[in-house]
């Protein structure tokens, strides 16, 4: 049935390839009447604090190695410290397991932090439902996730991609529409809680409340982090000048499983794809660690086992919206070939507070002394796609540059989601989502062709057909 569906909706999509190739790229015209882009009152009930005397809080999972078998387990109590233990196993409340973690705490400006606990749970066996209880006494609350399928070619998987979500009723529509998704898992694209916006003790105040508000999702299921800019919290006004201090306390990664040196940058396998994360605000130029980190983890990659190459990044490489224009151009100059050499399938970025595809280009033949000034059409790069629309106080970035660039394919100003379901080895389906007044619309959706899988498919036609010719030459 799900074979059928796929040729099903094949069908429109081959004529959104077609498009493509006739580079008619679209600027929609939707206006949003939005709802006003200023946080949630502290008091509103998405923030309420879990009862009970140091009752766990701000819960949340990341994926906790390479492969996806283990995950991290983060939460904070206000009280005391309390045990950095999680109780687990595979049936409700049947908790035959434990793990033991560490706990951190910080202090920004005047305010102290919770205690922050971390807790790896490794060892997991894969597509495997897990229910684990964390805190203690009549305190403890008790959750669930279910672990990805062994790593394979062809093994089915769902992301969902949210980035720059805040925490406002535009954010708060993204999150409960994300969640209807059917979506497995988040890949998060930077700036998380837009806390920076505040000023001395409300910025760890707005640090907890997202931590609350997201945790509907987060301790269901795994976030894969990335950072932004609104983490940096340089603010030497408050004499707060060690740059992510706030996120680096609270949001961990398994970086050291694919041998990265900084939690800023790493990568995971899951199901059948290699996601790679790079952080637009550590040093990237050649012969720095990250530069140095992604050259290995790019020759890591075996496409037979995770056939899809992904990458997330906050600033976009492409990006024809007025704000923060020509900001990845830097990156760009650095990583594109490599991206090309790869065959990386997409790479999603967030910053600009709108939605924007790209067609198949890159700009590799252009340098300061030669070659062309402008992208061109290259079905050996990878679409970009920037979903920087989650909602947050900012508002929208709705001003996009005119004439529209022949690389941009669809680009709206309106708050939203993605998800990218994987089928097999060669395609996926990509959809974004527009938050229409509270509703979800489905507004932009493809096929996305595996690079590596359909371009040895094309080949191996070519030398079939080739030989083919020489034999009837020869009889």
């Amino acid at each position: 049935m799900k074979s059928s569906l796929f040729q099903f909706i094949l069908v429109p999509f081959v004529i959104l390839n077609f498009v493509n190739n006739v580079n008619a790229g679209i600027t929609s015209r939707f206006v949003r009447e939005e709802w006003p882009s200023v946080d949630i009152p502290l008091d509103h009930e998405v923030f309420a604090v879990p009862k009970g005397y140091n009752a766990p809080q701000q819960v949340h999972i990341t994926q906790g190695n390479y492969d996806g078998n283990a995950v991290i387990i983060s939460w904070v109590t206000f009280d005391e410290p309390g045990s950095s233990k999680v109780q687990y196993g595979k049936s409700d409340k049947n908790y035959e397991f434990s793990a033991e973690g560490k706990m951190t705490n910080y202090t920004f400006h005047k305010y102290n932090s919770g205690y922050i606990h971390h807790v790896l749970v490794d060892g997991l066996e894969y597509d495997t439902k897990y229910y684990y209880k964390t805190g203690d006494g009549d305190s403890a609350r008790e959750f669930w996730f279910q672990t990805p399928p062994m790593i394979g070619p062809d093994v089915p998987y769902k992301f969902g991609i949210i980035g720059d979500l805040g925490q406002t009723y535009n954010s708060l529509s993204t999150l409960e529409h994300y969640m209807e998704s059917g979506a497995q898992s988040v890949l998060f694209v930077g700036d998380l809680s837009y806390a920076d916006r505040y000023k001395y003790n409300d910025v760890g105040i707005r640090w907890d409340s997202w931590g609350r508000f997201v945790e509907k999702s987060t301790a269901y299921q795994p976030w894969i982090w990335s950072a932004g800019n609104h983490e940096i919290e340089y603010m030497p006004y408050m004499n707060e000048v060690t740059p992510f201090k706030s996120y680096l306390h609270r949001y961990p990664t398994p970086y050291l499983a694919s041998k990265s040196s900084s939690p800023m940058w790493y990568a995971i396998r899951r199901a059948s794809a290699h996601i790679i994360v790079l952080s637009s605000y550590s040093p990237f130029v050649k012969y720095t660690p990250q530069w140095k980190w992604l050259e290995e983890e790019l020759n890591r990659v075996d496409r037979k086992k995770t056939p899809w190459l992904i990458v997330l990044v906050h600033v976009p490489i492409y990006n024809s919206n007025e704000a923060h224009f020509m900001e990845g151009e830097s990156m760009r100059a650095v990583f594109e070939e490599w991206f090309i050499h790869h065959k990386v399938d997409v790479i999603f970025a967030g910053h600009v507070h709108a939605y924007e595809r790209s067609y198949r280009i890159s700009n590799i033949r252009y340098n300061v002394s030669s070659g062309e000034r402008f992208p061109v059409p290259d079905e050996s790069a990878p679409v970009y796609i920037t979903v920087g629309d989650g909602g947050n106080q900012e508002g929208l970035a709705g001003k996009f540059r005119d004439p529209q660039p022949d690389y941009s394919a669809f680009r709206e100003a309106s708050y939203g989601h993605s998800t990218l379901e994987i089928m097999n080895r060669t395609h996926a389906v990509y959809h974004w989502n527009r938050n229409d007044d509270g509703k979800k619309v489905a507004i932009d959706s493809f096929v996305l062709n595996n690079q590596y899988w359909s371009s040895n498919v094309r080949e191996r036609k070519l030398k079939r057909h080739y030989l083919n010719g020489m034999r009837m030459i020869a009889s």
